[in-house]
């Protein structure tokens, strides 16, 4: 039972990671002339937009910059750090 907890909060932290990835391959495409506009851009707005979104309601655009994506890396690290506190809990308690 706690190899199959392990396995699910590794695969978990992964998602996590790989989600980051996704989130500042985002923000790049949004600085690239037609990057948005690619296949590649519209299917990561599909994914990012959603949890984006939520940090764009609470905080305000400065000067036409968002600082949404700075705030949900900073939100998703801590989720990270949590899932290895976890992890390591159930490990030093087996």
């Amino acid at each position: 039972m706690v190899s199959f907890l392990i396995l699910v909060l590794t695969l978990l932290l992964y998602a996590v990671k790989i989600y980051l990835g996704v989130i500042a391959v985002y923000c790049l495409l949004t600085w690239l002339p037609g990057g948005m506009q690619s296949g590649l851009g519209r299917f990561l707005a599909r994914l990012t937009e959603p949890f984006l979104g939520i940090f764009d309601r609470v905080l305000p655009s400065i000067a036409g910059i968002g600082f949404s994506p700075i705030v949900a890396g900073f939100v998703l690290y801590l989720v990270e750090r949590g899932l290895v506190t976890i992890m390591n809990l159930i490990i030093m308690g087996a």
